[in-house]
């Protein structure tokens, strides 16, 4: 059986930092980077806390190769991606809860 995943970016309040991740969980996820579970992590540091976007996949191998091309892309594609999907930059949070 297959599990899904989901490719996603997050940021920081004034947008200066991405982190882009890859998860079979994302509202877990995500609640651990906003709660800073991992106080040593990238995020935690950063303060990284805003989810500003994700693609859900049927398989955890189709968000783990997502995942890959989206990290290789330069800044300005990534505000592209976001941008296309949260104009806004609204945290998406608490609209996959």
């Amino acid at each position: 059986m297959e599990r899904g995943g989901a490719v996603y970016i997050m940021t920081n309040q004034h947008h200066t930092v991405f982190y882009t991740g890859v998860t079979s969980d994302l509202i877990a996820r995500v609640y651990e980077h906003k709660t800073k579970a991992h106080p040593g992590s990238f995020t935690a540091k950063y303060n990284i806390d805003k989810l500003v976007y994700f693609e859900p996949f049927h398989s955890i191998e189709e968000a783990i190769a997502r995942e890959k091309q989206v990290k290789k892309y330069r800044r300005e594609k990534k505000i592209a991606l976001i941008e296309g999907l949260n104009p806004e930059w609204k945290d998406l949070y608490d609209s996959i809860e």
